[in-house]
């Protein structure tokens, strides 16, 4: 592959991590990422698999080595094998890998399909094992299924991450045994703090727990040690002692992590998010359908002098949300 220009920032950072929310429908409603009615974008607005494919040849062609698929959930897409199939063409000629963050409840009838397709490691958003707190938080859903799931991308051969997010009152007693799960069957466990996007229907505060509380916590109850990891996501690592498990902390708001960040977001509608907890971003559906992939660079050059330093996010009582849009439209 021919290699054009990296994506590089103001602030002189090299983007090399893109994110694709290839839908922003979801099978279940967790009340700290959507409303319980949700009202999602018209088909006709989103980009086709083929779109997305040229889209992402052109940021691997412009550095990028990472690419997630999020969404939403993703697997709730017809055609998200196939484009994992598609971008599969380009590991090892360009491209490091390619992974996925999904609810796991339709895991089982693709695990094997990813896998063959390229996939090799995939992160689970699992925020609790008790079917009665688990139905709670995605209103609606069944943990056996998860975990079917996730019991299907392990025999595979798939490596397994669960992402966690706390919530004061309703998990939180939890996080040591998932932690304990994870060791027990060889998974990572990366920890969430809340994140202030869109508006949910409850008090994003009530339910936050600071992720520095957490760790002194799981200190006194596992042998922690920093762990020189990357992933090339926003996560701290520690390693638990005997155990191939690290434990990740994403807090976005007791630690920020924007120094070095690495990606970009582009969701189901072709816009491109330059930070997570900001609204400004570039079209690139335009862009390519307007100008071909000229314009796809041009708008891209553009979206690097704009990408800020930081995000802007702040949790307090009442106040209204960071940015309006929901973490499903983005893919978090």
């Amino acid at each position: 592959m021919a290699f054009a220009p990296a994506l590089v920032d103001q602030h002189g950072r090299t983007i090399s991590y893109l994110r694709i929310s290839v839908t922003d429908r979801c099978d279940l409603r967790c009340r700290y990422c959507m409303a319980e009615h949700m009202k999602f974008m018209p088909r006709d607005r989103l980009l086709s698999l083929e779109e997305i494919a040229t889209i992402a040849e052109r940021f691997i062609e412009r550095g990028v080595r990472k690419i997630r698929l999020t969404g939403g959930e993703p697997l709730v897409r017809r055609d998200v094998v196939e484009l994992t199939r598609w971008l599969g063409r380009y590991l090892g000629d360009g491209l490091d890998e390619i992974t996925m963050t999904t609810n796991a409840n339709r895991l089982a009838e693709h695990a094997t399909d990813l896998y063959a397709a390229g996939m090799r490691r995939i992160n689970v958003s699992l925020d609790s094992r008790d079917p009665d707190t688990f139905r709670f938080i995605t209103r609606h859903g069944d943990v056996e299924r998860v975990l079917g799931g996730i019991a299907a991308a392990k025999a595979a051969g798939m490596a397994i991450k669960i992402n966690m997010v706390a919530l004061k009152g309703l998990n939180d007693e939890e996080i040591a045994p998932m932690l304990g799960w994870c060791a027990e069957e060889g998974f990572d466990l990366t920890l969430i703090e809340t994140m202030p996007l869109g508006e949910v229907e409850e008090d994003r505060i009530e339910r936050f727990v600071p992720l520095t509380a957490v760790l002194d916590d799981l200190k006194t109850r596992f042998d922690l040690s920093p762990a020189d990891h990357h992933t090339g996501g926003p996560a701290r690592y520690w390693q638990v002692a005997d155990t191939p498990t690290r434990l990740g902390l994403i807090s976005p708001l007791t630690n920020n992590f924007c120094a070095g960040c690495n990606r970009v977001r582009l969701t189901t509608e072709g816009k491109l998010f330059m930070c997570l907890g900001h609204e400004d971003q570039v079209d690139l559906k335009a862009a390519l359908r307007e100008g071909g992939i000229g314009a796809v660079d041009d708008a891209l050059d553009v979206a690097m002098i704009r990408k800020p330093a930081r995000h802007d996010f702040r949790i307090e009582r009442e106040a209204a949300p960071a940015v309006s849009r929901h973490m499903s439209v983005t893919g978090g």
